[in-house]
């Protein structure tokens, strides 16, 4: 099978593809629309509101400073501890890479 007879192939398959999407789009509309109904609906329920409770909430208060300090001091021992994991894996990662390559050039 050579380029041409492929491309061609391919040509031939988009041009039925377009046909087959025009078909199947000839006849809907864009839009669904909502059928109306010829009568009024035979079960119609009961209209009943839902009661909504208000209640009064407290005002935001900024955190006082200890518990700032310990957010600041907690995210920074999480990030050094998951800088630590990462540079450990990385580094072993590297040293496998650096040993197998090392080895298939000893070959």
């Amino acid at each position: 099978m050579s380029v041409t007879d492929l491309t061609t192939q391919a040509g031939w398959m988009v041009g039925l593809a377009i046909v087959a999407l025009l078909g199947t789009g000839w006849r809907k509309t864009a839009r669904a629309t909502a059928r109306t109904p010829r009568k009024a609906p035979v079960l119609r329920r009961k209209w009943v509101p839902i009661g909504i409770a208000e209640t009064t909430v407290p005002l935001y208060r900024r955190p006082n400073v200890i518990r700032r300090l310990w957010a600041v001091v907690a995210s920074s021992a999480i990030a050094v501890v998951m800088g630590a994991v990462l540079a450990i894996v990385t580094a072993f990662a590297l040293a496998y890479a650096v040993i197998t390559l090392t080895d298939l050039l000893k070959q």
